[in-house]
């Protein structure tokens, strides 16, 4: 399954399922593709949530979904795709014939993703495996309880938890796949692949 997901600048994922494509956080494409089946956005900052690139990706069948505390943001894309679907906090849902759940995410002990804000992670059912997509949180006990067999986590420690809070959260929920996101320094990667536990594979597909 790993195969089937790219990660690309911050936060910005696609994952292919079968003939769709899932987006995670469009942000800094460099190039227009136009194949969305379903954008998910887990939170309203700029780096996550990015109508200029939610419109390079998009096409006329692409459903947008956001958390529902960014719902009167989530309108400044509503010509670039066929829907808006707004979701809770441990939210279960399905679109598009997807199944998936929302995940609590925001710091413990930072101001940038308070609780209150709504923020989300998801994890989403394909083929059988369970892939947990985090979003900008630290490694919170919602976090610590994920059932999953991929982990897409951040690990750049500003906004969000760093590479050794991260491999402590990977060593906890086990996922069979642990994939780092939202970092700037291969020495963060290096960093986290050193910490996790050698059972759990780690994949570095980030692009720069």
């Amino acid at each position: 399954m790993t195969e089937n997901i790219e990660v690309f600048t911050q936060n910005s994922i696609r994952i292919t399922y079968g003939s769709k494509k899932i987006y995670v956080d469009t942000f800094n494409m460099n190039e227009e593709f136009h194949d969305a089946d379903v954008i998910f956005v887990t939170h309203d900052h700029y780096d996550h949530f990015s109508p200029d690139d939610i419109a390079k990706v998009s096409c006329e069948k692409t459903i947008l979904v956001v958390p529902e505390k960014m719902e009167k943001k989530a309108r400044e894309a509503s010509s670039l795709v066929s829907k808006i679907i707004t979701v809770k906090v441990n939210d279960s849902a399905e679109v598009s014939g997807l199944a998936f759940e929302t995940v609590p995410a925001y710091n413990i002990m930072k101001p940038f993703h308070p609780k209150s804000a709504g923020c989300v992670g998801y994890i989403f059912s394909m083929d059988g495996k369970r892939i947990y997509v985090a979003g900008d949180t630290d490694a919170t006990a919602e976090a610590g309880e994920v059932k999953c067999d991929i982990a897409l986590i951040p690990i750049g420690g500003t906004y969000t938890m760093d590479a050794k809070k991260g491999a402590e959260l990977i060593n906890k929920i086990k996922p069979e796949t642990a994939i780092p996101t939202h970092y700037k320094k291969s020495s963060d990667a290096d960093e986290f692949v050193s910490l996790v536990d050698p059972s759990i594979k780690v994949n570095i597909i980030k692009q720069y």
